[in-house]
């Protein structure tokens, strides 16, 4: 009995005192900020085609869709043209911040309003990918996914050194940024824009308001230890459930998809991956299409691991050796998916979810090295003289110069 209360013990306390996973974190924040990024970059000069108001699914169409579905969508709080513009920048520019690591939570909400703005405009122009990066944009608002590898740490690690020399951090950019956000919040909720739509979003977004102004005010004017170590037992609890249900999430969408392929006569007689290989739509490259579908072997074996891994993963969470293995062999058929059948955000997408069972050792190895790099270049680049105005051949001698 003492050593099962030892036990819980000892996990409730890794659960309340640490955030767990922070490189996996990181790396799914990096990741789904990325792809959505990339997506949005590469879909610009067609925006207004697909979310805008030049789409065929027109303003009026997804008014209808949401009365009934009740969606969260800024989009629709005006139907013009300047609005949208405003609000697919804002998107980019979220995007980005997120990817650096600035102000990691508030720019979670604001990637997840983006995110859902776009998205729930137009329903019918999203695939896989896009209802992956849906739900992680939620998800990511729960996580502490700017403890490595973002600006957030950098100034964290300054501020902890200004303290340790005596000297005074203050945070101006912090209380401002929130004031602006929480005006707009208040503009927006008065506005009744919030009304009909799931509470969800809502909720959420004034919650997080809500908590990084206390967060703020304990910080500031606590004069005892106890309540930053609550506020910071409570983040860090919403942080590893959040991390629990992301990975449960990406659990449960190879299971589905591994157990729904069974289902398939195709797939049940080895010849499904045969026929997306030989797909206009899916063939930005018919000739490695062909090759790849030549051979009736190469086929079978692809279809029918395909299943077998989908199917197989969720339980190979309990033997490292193997899950580590099977989670290389899908980011792999991810990879081949991406260049082959022409899905590259797809694809992204779900090499992000499956960052959050990469090992530690590995995650913090391949930071080592990048920073390694980095450095490299930054040395390389300060070795390297500037260019400057080259001296003519028979320069005629100055006064100074005569003089010496």
């Amino acid at each position: 009995m003492n050593r099962f209360a030892l036990s819980v013990s000892s996990a409730i306390a890794r659960v309340t005192e640490s955030a767990l996973g922070p490189c996996q974190t990181a790396v799914v924040r990096i990741g789904f900020s990325a792809t959505w990024l990339l997506f949005l970059l590469r879909e610009f000069p067609h925006r207004a085609e697909l979310y805008g108001p030049s789409g065929p699914w027109s303003w009026d169409d997804a008014q209808q869709l949401i009365a009934v579905n009740h969606a969260f969508t800024a989009l629709m709080w005006s139907d013009g043209r300047a609005w949208f513009e405003i609000v697919y920048v804002l998107a980019v520019l979220s995007s980005v911040l997120l990817l650096l690591g600035w102000r990691t939570r508030t720019m979670s909400v604001l990637f997840m309003i983006g995110v859902l703005s776009l998205q729930n405009r137009s329903v019918f122009m999203g695939d896989g990918g896009d209802n992956v990066l849906h739900l992680m944009s939620v998800y990511l608002v729960f996580t502490r996914c700017g403890q490595v590898w973002s600006l957030d740490a950098r100034r964290a690690r300054r501020a902890a050194g200004a303290r340790a020399r005596g000297e005074r951090v203050a945070d101006r950019m912090g209380p401002v940024l929130w004031s602006v956000l929480g005006f707009a919040l208040v503009a927006v909720t008065a506005g009744g824009r919030f009304d009909g739509v799931d509470p969800t979003v809502p909720v959420i977004v004034w919650t997080v308001w809500v908590a990084l102004g206390v967060w703020w005010v304990v910080g500031r004017r606590a004069k005892s230890a106890e309540p930053r170590i609550l506020l910071d037992v409570v983040g860090n609890i919403v942080h590893n459930g959040a991390l629990v249900v992301i990975m449960a999430e990406a659990c449960l969408i190879y299971a589905t998809a591994g157990w729904y392929k069974i289902q398939g006569s195709r797939w049940q007689d080895g010849t499904a991956v045969y026929y997306p290989l030989h797909l206009d739509y899916f063939s930005p490259w018919p000739a490695l299409a062909d090759l790849l579908s030549s051979s009736g072997i190469m086929v079978m074996l692809v279809t029918y691991g395909t299943v077998v891994v989908q199917v197989a993963f969720p339980f190979t969470l309990f033997n490292r050796r193997v899950k580590n293995v099977l989670l290389a062999v899908m980011m792999t058929e991810h990879t081949v998916i991406a260049v082959v059948l022409g899905l590259p955000f797809f694809s992204l997408a779900m090499i992000a979810a499956d960052s959050v069972f990469l090992p530690t050792s590995f995650l913090r190895g391949l930071g080592e090295r990048v920073a390694r790099a980095r450095a490299r270049l930054l040395a390389r680049g300060a070795r390297v003289p500037l260019p400057g105005p080259r001296a003519p051949e028979n320069p005629e001698p100055t006064h100074a110069s005569s003089t010496v």
